[in-house]
């Protein structure tokens, strides 16, 4: 089963400003277990609301940080967006931030609760660590609670700041915050309380 066309989808032959990471990815599940069918796709600026009600899902929760709305704008570009088929629902999302030229972080990874176990996280984080190896990116850091997830993928947990001397000096110089936590940076330690830091090999 394929979805048609929507307007502004690229149809025929892809180029090198349309990689075929870009491309939208149907997934469908068991429709005997009632699981629906999902494309995931980028983030518009559009997605923004429905970005911000799973995120807030997840905070509420102290599974994620909270992040203001002006930065989920900010950020649309490094977002991706799983959509129900049925009736274009947004029900996950996830962010992949560049940190260097071979370091890049999984972020703001969120599903709706309603729908926990179809795989559409799986899918997601997929194409994430899909736009990494297009970007050239070889290492994918994540900080997280859901340890096990992220191992189903290839993530494992360390300790110390998988970056030399010279990238560290660099990656201070970031006003993120994201990398601040990256980094272990004592004014952010509170945020990053019972996380586990962990490192994908691509």
């Amino acid at each position: 089963m394929t979805r048609s066309p929507r307007a502004g989808d690229s149809v025929g032959v892809m180029s090198s400003e349309q990689p075929q990471t870009e491309a939208d990815t149907d997934f469908h599940t068991d429709p005997s277990v009632n699981k629906p069918a999902i494309t995931v796709r980028r983030a518009r600026t559009g997605d923004v609301p429905s970005v911000r009600r799973l995120l807030d899902g997840y905070v509420s929760g102290g599974i994620l940080l909270d992040k203001a709305t002006v930065t989920l704008y900010e950020d649309i570009q490094e977002f991706w967006v799983a959509e129900r088929d049925e009736d274009a629902r947004v029900v996950g999302c996830g962010a992949l931030h560049v940190m260097w030229e071979d370091l890049a972080e999984v972020r703001t990874l969120a599903v709706d609760a309603g729908i926990k176990g179809a795989g559409v996280g799986h899918h997601v984080l997929e194409k994430l660590l899909q736009t990494a190896r297009w970007l050239g990116v070889r290492r994918v850091f994540c900080l997280t609670f859901e340890v096990d997830f992220f191992a189903k993928h290839g993530f494992v947990e360390i300790g110390e700041t998988p970056v030399d001397t010279d990238v560290y000096s660099e990656l201070l110089r970031s006003y993120d915050e994201g990398v601040a936590e990256f980094l272990g940076l004592e004014r952010v330690k509170p945020n990053t309380l019972g996380n586990s830091r962990m490192l994908l090999h691509l």
